[in-house]
C-alpha cells in the first residue's frame, strides 16, 4: 500500500485571482483570492460546475496562464512558465495522429533532452504500466477513446512528475470505460506503482471525486472561489453503496446547492444581470413530471434523482435551479421539492401549462419582464436582440450573455410571450396574444 510523507508542499497558491477583459471594457473575474496547498502523497479534487475557474487554476499551476494577482509557487519557486516536475492530462486526448503510441509517449522525454535509448526504455515501461503493452506501434486512429486517454496518461507519467494535473480526464469517455480507467489508476496509486508524488484533478462529477480523492475543494461560481473543503478518509477500494460513501456524496450535493434563494433586485437593470443556464422547457416539464410521480411524490434527494436520470452535476444543477428560479420547486440541502405551483403544473394540459409558465416567467425572471415592457411600449412592438445583449454584457461575459439570450428566447417562445426571428435577431409581438 502507498506510504508517503504528506507534509512536503509541492504547490502553494496564495490569494490568486484571474481576470479577463469583458465586452463592456470591464474585467470578468474568473478566480478570486484562491488559496490552495498541494502536499506530497495526496489526490486533491477541484469540484465545481463549469465556469467556476477550476481549469483556469489548473493552467496557472501548469504555468500556461499567469495569475492577475496573488502568488503561485511550485516547490517554493514562483511559477513563471511550465515548472519542472509537473505534467498534465487533458480532457481531449491531445495526441499527434501521425505518431505511433510509442512516439507520442516519447515526446515529453525528447523535450527534456533524454537520449534515444533511455527514451524508448522509459516509454515502453510507461505503456506497460498503463495497460497498453502490445499497442506501441498503433496510431491513435486505431485506438478506442479509453485507449487514447491511456496514451495521454502514459505520456504524462513517463517524465516521472512530482505532480500530475488532470483536467476532467474521464469526461470524454463512456461510463464503463471511464470507470475502468478510474479504477486502474486508483489501484496503481494505492499500490505505489505510479511514478508521481501527488495528483490534482478537476472534475464536476461528485461520485468520481469521492471515489478517487483524499481532499475535495468545492468551488463556487462567478467568481470562482474555494467555498468548502472535504476530507475523504474512506479506505480504497471505495464502495459506492457504502453508507459513509453515500453520506459524503449527499453532503457534497448539499454544499453545492447552498445558494441564496433568487431574489428580485431593487432595480430592473440589476435583475438583468442574472445569468441563465440553457435549460429547455421540455426538460423543465419532464423533471416536474418525474418529481410529481412515483416514487418521489413531489420530493427527491438530488443524488438519487441524478442517478435515476443519469445526469451529471452540470446537467442536474441547472435544471433544479431553473425550477427554483421559476418557483416551481425549492432547492435546499441537496433536496428538491415541488411547490404548489409545480404540483399544479404537473397535472395541467399543454395550454394551461404554458399560461402558468408565462406567469412565473414574467414574475420571476427580470430579463423577461424587461423584454415584454420594451415590446409593449414601442409603437412597432419590436426590438433587436442586440438591444438586450449590450445590456447583458455590462454584467457578464459575451459567452454568458449569448447563453442567457438563447435561454430567454427558448422559454419565451414556449410561453408564447413573444415571437423571435432568428435571421434578423428581432423580438416582436407579431404572434403572441
Amino acid at each position: 500500500m502507498r506510504d508517503q510523507v504528506k507534509d512536503t508542499s509541492l504547490i502553494e497558491i496564495k490569494s490568486v485571482s484571474r481576470l479577463f477583459p469583458k465586452g463592456s471594457g470591464e474585467d470578468l473575474v474568473v478566480l478570486e483570492k484562491v488559496d490552495l496547498t498541494i502536499r506530497a502523497g495526496e489526490i486533491v479534487g477541484l469540484l465545481g460546475r463549469s465556469g467556476s475557474g477550476k481549469s483556469t487554476l489548473l493552467r496557472i499551476i501548469a504555468g500556461l496562464v499567469s495569475p492577475s494577482s496573488g502568488e503561485a509557487r511550485c516547490r517554493g519557486e514562483i511559477i513563471a512558465g511550465p515548472p519542472r516536475g509537473v505534467a498534465m492530462v487533458f480532457q481531449s486526448f491531445a495526441l499527434f495522429p501521425w505518431l505511433t503510441v510509442l512516439q507520442n509517449v516519447e515526446l515529453g522525454l525528447e523535450a527534456l533532452g533524454i537520449e534515444a535509448g533511455e527514451r524508448r526504455k522509459r516509454a515502453l515501461a510507461a505503456i506497460d504500466l498503463i495497460g497498453l503493452d502490445g499497442f506501441e506501434s498503433a496510431f491513435p486512429k486505431e485506438l478506442s477513446g479509453g485507449m487514447r486517454q491511456r496514451v495521454g496518461f502514459a505520456r504524462a507519467l513517463v517524465v516521472h512528475p512530482d505532480l500530475l494535473l488532470m483536467d476532467e480526464p474521464f469526461s470524454a469517455l463512456d461510463v464503463l470505460t471511464a470507470e475502468t480507467l478510474r479504477t486502474d489508476l486508483v489501484d496503481l496509486w494505492t499500490d505505489g506503482r505510479l511514478p508521481i508524488k501527488s495528483v490534482l484533478m478537476v472534475t464536476h462529477n461528485i461520485e468520481e471525486a469521492v471515489l478517487m480523492c483524499d481532499r475535495i475543494l468545492v468551488f463556487s461560481s462567478n467568481p470562482g472561489r474555494v467555498a468548502a473543503e472535504f476530507k475523504v478518509d474512506l479506505p480504497h477500494p471505495r464502495n459506492r453503496l457504502d453508507a459513509a460513501f453515500r453520506q459524503l456524496v449527499d453532503s457534497l450535493y448539499a454544499r453545492m446547492t447552498q445558494r441564496p434563494e433568487p431574489k428580485l433586485p431593487s432595480t430592473a437593470s440589476a435583475g438583468v444581470g442574472m445569468v441563465l443556464s440553457h435549460v429547455s422547457s421540455n426538460s423543465i416539464s419532464g423533471l416536474i413530471e418525474t418529481l410529481a410521480g412515483e416514487p418521489y411524490n413531489g420530493h427527491a434527494d438530488l443524488p438519487v434523482l441524478a442517478g435515476h436520470l443519469q445526469l451529471e452535476v452540470d446537467e442536474i444543477f441547472p435544471l433544479a435551479e431553473a425550477l427554483q428560479l421559476l418557483r416551481f420547486a425549492q432547492l435546499s440541502e441537496g433536496d428538491l421539492t415541488l411547490t404548489e405551483a409545480g404540483q399544479r403544473f404537473a397535472h395541467l394540459e399543454t395550454d394551461e401549462r404554458k399560461k402558468l409558465f408565462a406567469q412565473h416567467l414574467i414574475e420571476n425572471v427580470p430579463l423577461m419582464g424587461l423584454i415584454r415592457r420594451v415590446l409593449d411600449d414601442r409603437p412597432s412592438h419590436a426590438a433587436p436582440a442586440a438591444r438586450f445583449r449590450i445590456e447583458l454584457e455590462d454584467y457578464m461575459s459575451e459567452h454568458y450573455a449569448d447563453e442567457t439570450l438563447h435561454t430567454i428566447v427558448s422559454w419565451g417562445r414556449y410561453a408564447e410571450l413573444f415571437a423571435y426571428d432568428e435571421q434578423s435577431e428581432t423580438f416582436s409581438l407579431e404572434n403572441p396574444h
